[in-house]
Order: C-alpha cells, then structure tokens, then sequence
C-alpha cells in the first residue's frame, strides 16, 4: 500500500471522509461531539490523533461504529507506545521499574535530573495521564501554562496531553517515580 493510501484509510480521511458524506459541518459535528471545533479541525487534518474516549464521541456524532476507527487505530496507538517505551528505557535519566510493559497501557519510571538541567525530552506531549512524586531534591514542572515547584514528598497528577517540561531549579540531584499511563 502506497504512503498516500496508508493516509487516507487513516482516522482523518475516514473522519472527513464521513463528515462530508452524511453533510455535516464542523461545527454540526462539534455540537454533536462535545468536543472543540479547533481542536476536530486540527484532528481532520491528521495534527492530533484523539484518545480513544474522543474517538467514541465522534463516531457516536457520526453515527458510525467506534471500531469502523478503532481497529487500524489501536494498531499505530499500540506500535507508538512500544516506540515510546523503548525510547524511555534507553535515556540515561530513566529506571524501567515495570520491565516488559511496553504493550500495557501504565508504566513507572525512576527518573533522575542533574542540578539546573531540564530533562531530555522523550516526549513531552502524549495521550493519557502521568503521576510524578518526589523522592528528592526539587522538581519545577509546567503543565500547558501553569507552572509549580514541587519539594521532596510533593506530587503531582495531570493529564499528559497537555505540553510539559520538568526541570531541576536546585543544586542537587533530583529523583523521581514517574507513573504513565497511555491508553
């Protein structure tokens, strides 16, 4: 199958692709959907793969079957994860504490920061939820726009969709359990 096939029979084109046949806006499919009309466009134009909930959403807006989208969906959604994975479990700040878990949906991580460093970036936006607690020293993370300084004993629980950034404000090493899960 060419590259430009393998695009089409992807969410975004089957999303449009329906849209358009049953003569629905964006905006009728917002209504319908519960979600955003920016972010339905930035899924249609393939920018954003939604979470399978959102998936659910739209499908029902469009009258259609959740697994008309699921089943070649959950096969790149679960090839990310392992990508994903194996990427954290090579970086030198990362602890693997959930070995072979790179096809289930949460994982936990010993995570360490240099003092002053921000920590190399495996991803810094993804589907799902993370769980940081502080085992020592200090953590400054932003989520989207809020920033917050956690001390040892601190935690904190966001969804991980939103864009974020850890970093190590103090002058000694910083170390963390970080919890993922990526549905």
């Amino acid at each position: 199958m060419t590259a430009k096939k393998k695009k089409e029979a992807g969410f975004a084109a089957k999303m449009k692709r329906l849209r358009k046949k049953n003569k629905i806006t964006i905006e009728q499919l917002s209504e319908k959907s519960g979600c955003a009309v920016d972010y339905l466009e930035k899924v249609e134009s393939g920018d954003v793969m939604p979470p399978v909930s959102d998936i659910i959403k739209i499908s029902s807006a469009l009258v259609v079957d959740a697994g008309t989208f699921l089943s070649a969906e959950e096969k790149t959604s679960r090839k990310k994860k392992a990508e994903s994975f194996k990427k954290r479990e090579k970086a030198y700040s990362y602890k693997v504490l959930t070995p072979d878990a790179e096809h289930k949906y949460m994982k936990a991580f010993n995570v360490t920061i240099d003092p002053g460093e921000e920590h190399e970036k495996v991803e810094y936006k993804h589907r799902g939820e993370e769980f940081i607690y502080v085992l020592e020293g200090r953590l400054e993370i932003k989520v989207g726009r809020n920033s917050h300084d956690l001390k040892k004993g601190k935690s904190i629980h966001f969804d991980s969709n939103l864009p974020h950034t850890l970093r190590n404000p103090g002058r000694k090493k910083t170390e963390l359990i970080v919890v993922v899960y990526t549905p």
